[in-house]
């Protein structure tokens, strides 16, 4: 039995760190520079945090648009809006499993 879906191959554009690859899934431009293989673990935190806050405010003004009635495409909003949904959850994620993992650690007898 064959999977419709394709192959993990995909995602290779997806750096080694997971944290690095930008959030969104459209075409969602940041200012920070796109974190490489020598960046810092702050630097990379930090880059994905404003990937998600422009995913963020560009769903925010498509809603503001579509309110207004000036949007012309509403799929844009819908589009923009799961981005950044998506984006969130999945930082969410990350900071429970980095929590757990502190506690973890702190919990473990020296």
């Amino acid at each position: 039995m064959t999977s419709p879906i394709g192959s993990v191959a995909a995602f290779s554009g997806i750096p080694a760190t997971g944290l690095g690859a930008d959030m969104s899934v459209g075409t969602t431009t940041s200012t920070a520079a796109t974190p490489g293989a020598g960046d810092s673990f702050a630097n990379v935190l930090a880059s994905s945090l404003d990937n998600l806050q422009g995913a963020q405010s560009k769903a925010d003004n498509l809603a503001v648009q579509a309110a207004t009635g000036d949007l012309k495409d509403v799929h844009d909003y819908m589009i923009a809006s799961n981005e950044a949904s998506l984006a969130t959850q999945m930082t969410v994620t990350l900071k429970n499993k980095a929590v757990d993992a502190f506690n973890q650690i702190m919990g473990m007898p020296v």
